[in-house]
């Protein structure tokens, strides 16, 4: 039975970036090749080999996930004792990118961890990495994520950031007696 009001009319869904829709392909099919050359490597080396092979990557992992951490906490420190922030970059989240991929077990995440703790590889990716988000940033739509770490990255022409908080006195809410002195 029609009441005749028209159907309802929802919005239509946003279209799924190409990275949504082939990411969780792309980890499947890379997690079928990771699986794929452990068994041939096992095969040809033969099983301890390989155990020993993931033991080393997690080994390995750990100790550069810790040094690249280390040094981060030591230009931290620097930086706070000299009254400043930290410079940009260093190679220490890349650093432990690679570290994370070493201790993922596969030969693939081993041979990408071990090529991000090149350090013209490491400045090439870095590099890349920030001239595409600060495009990501410039292109934000207002009110989006992106726009809101944009104004949170505003700072005064002298490099500060100024912490307050804005109030807008609307003219209908202006106080009836004069206003108290700002100091004493």
């Amino acid at each position: 039975m029609t009441t005749g009001a028209p159907p309802p009319t929802y919005p239509a869904r946003p279209r799924r970036s190409r990275l949504r829709t082939f990411l969780p392909l792309g980890i499947a099919a890379w997690l079928v090749l990771e699986i794929w050359l452990l068994t041939v490597v096992a095969d040809v080396a033969g099983g301890l080999t390989a155990f020993l092979l993931l033991l080393a990557g997690l080994v390995l992992g750990s100790v550069v996930i810790k040094r690249a951490g280390r040094r981060a906490f030591q230009a931290l420190n620097e930086a706070l004792q000299r009254g400043g922030t930290p410079e940009r970059g260093g190679g220490n989240g890349l650093m432990m990118l690679g570290g994370l991929l070493i201790m993922l077990p596969g030969l693939i995440s081993d041979a990408l961890g071990l090529i991000l703790l090149i350090p013209p590889v490491q400045k090439a990716v870095s590099g890349y990495a920030e001239r595409t988000f600060e495009r990501k940033l410039r292109e934000a739509d207002p009110g989006s994520f992106g726009d809101a770490f944009q104004q949170a990255r505003m700072h005064r022409p002298d490099g500060k950031v100024v912490q307050g908080e804005v109030i807008r006195d609307e003219p209908g809410d202006a106080p009836q007696g004069p206003r108290p002195p700002l100091s004493s």
